[in-house]
């Protein structure tokens, strides 16, 4: 599959993705990706967040690729539970917060705090940084293994985000590109 292949859906977690952010650079440079909104960026909760998520999936015309990154990647594990197989080609999942990251947000809803622990109902790849403040490798895996998604260790590279020097992300598309060519 190639991305223009796929309705590419970014999916940003808490204070959604700044201008410099990958997410927001992908959304631009990719012709068939678009962000899927929230009411708040501010105050995630699982219900609201993962309704937004289903309703984009059901939108779509071509097959699905999701794109999220933090909180954004526990709203496409609370959104798996109402999504059949074979709604989403697959989820690219980005440093994801740990749930002691969430309890510590202002705003978080209690009920966006759990982890969904299930197996997703589509493949899907999680990346996580050895440096992570807000997640550390072995939560990461953790969520991996119980969603059945593949692991990927990014090294040194704190949240993956702009502020740990990663707006561009290069290394990232690249990766990118490989899993949807596997897809």
């Amino acid at each position: 599959m190639r991305s223009s292949d796929a309705d590419i859906l970014i999916i940003p977690g808490w204070s959604g993705s700044g201008a410099d952010h990958w997410q927001s650079r992908w959304e631009a440079k990719l012709t068939t990706a678009r962000r899927i909104e929230q009411d708040d960026w501010y105050k995630p909760a699982r219900d609201a967040w993962a309704n937004r998520i289903v309703a984009a999936v059901r939108a779509a015309k071509r097959p699905v690729v999701l794109v999220a990154h933090s909180a954004g990647v526990s709203a496409v594990a609370h959104a798996a539970e109402h999504l059949k197989p074979g709604e989403v080609a697959g989820a690219f999942l980005v440093a994801p917060a740990s749930e002691r990251a969430k309890q510590a947000i202002p705003g978080m809803a209690h009920d966006f705090i759990a982890h969904r622990r299930e197996k997703l109902p589509f493949p899907a790849i999680l990346i996580s940084s050895t440096t992570d403040p807000y997640c550390t490798q072995d939560e990461a895996r953790a969520l991996a293994e119980a969603w059945g998604a593949e692991f990927v260790d990014a090294g040194d590279g704190g949240h993956l985000n702009s502020e740990s020097g990663h707006g561009p992300w290069p290394d990232g598309l690249l990766r990118f590109a490989t899993f949807l060519k596997g897809l």
